[in-house]
């Protein structure tokens, strides 16, 4: 577990969701989000670093402190998108030292450890440059494309093709790549890397990039229907 640094961007405001503070930091059963994610991996990485917005800075600085948890809190200074964000991780103390990011979003509080360990055992057992987990749904807001032989070959966002969401395989928020390879694809000039219709640095974009470059990108379509609930509103977890 030495080889795997967490990553989770929690820069979100908690704007759609009428929230005055991280959106993060909403309980569930008296219980953070975030409390809820780092309990999860803390034997995988027990300082994860959490990607925060200078707004929500002190507020999640306070939640550890009551917590008693630690991390390592990079700021990013303007809402510049997720590949943005998970570009300020170059500015952790733990950077230099990651070889693998377990990258999962801030506000998906019902993640199982079943599924983490099937994840992390499977990208390392097969030697894959980019592992995630997936799920088939009625309504997918980003669709995983396959090739003939079952290998993705990109990642597409609804919202940025001008789409309505559609039945599909999704991702959940839940990655786990090595480092090197993919936060050097995240600074390059690529085509898409800024989305149509958000003008943000998106991140599933790079998914087309490896793929046409003959890295090891496997999805596992193992979610539970829990696992995809996300806080955008307030009724999104109900």
């Amino acid at each position: 577990m030495n080889k795997i640094n967490v990553l989770i961007p929690a820069a979100g405001k908690g704007t759609r969701s009428g929230l005055n503070y991280p959106k993060t930091l909403f309980k569930i059963k008296n219980k953070e989000i975030l409390l809820r994610i780092i309990e999860l991996l803390k034997n995988i990485d027990n300082e994860p670093t959490i990607i925060v917005s200078p707004e929500g800075k002190n507020h999640i600085k306070k939640f550890l402190i009551d917590n008693n948890q630690k991390a390592n809190l990079v700021i990013q200074e303007r809402p510049l998108g997720m590949g943005n964000a998970i570009l300020q991780f170059k500015d952790s103390l733990k950077f230099n030292k990651a070889e693998n990011i377990l990258l999962i979003w801030g506000d998906i509080p019902f993640i199982r450890k079943e599924t983490i360990k099937i994840m992390i055992d499977h990208h390392f057992k097969y030697k894959c440059d980019f592992t995630l987990i997936t799920k088939n749904v009625n309504s997918a807001y980003t669709l995983v494309n396959r090739d003939s032989e079952n290998k993705i070959v990109d990642i597409s966002e609804t919202r940025e093709l001008g789409l309505k969401p559609k039945q599909g395989e999704r991702d959940i928020g839940l990655f786990i790549f090595n480092k090197d390879i993919v936060m050097s694809i995240l600074q390059e000039n690529l085509e898409n890397k800024y989305g149509d219709k958000t003008g943000e640095h998106g991140f599933l974009y790079i998914i087309k990039y490896l793929s046409l470059r003959g890295f090891r990108i496997d999805g596992l379509p193992i979610a539970k229907d829990i696992e995809i609930k996300s806080l955008n509103f307030l009724n999104d977890l109900i």
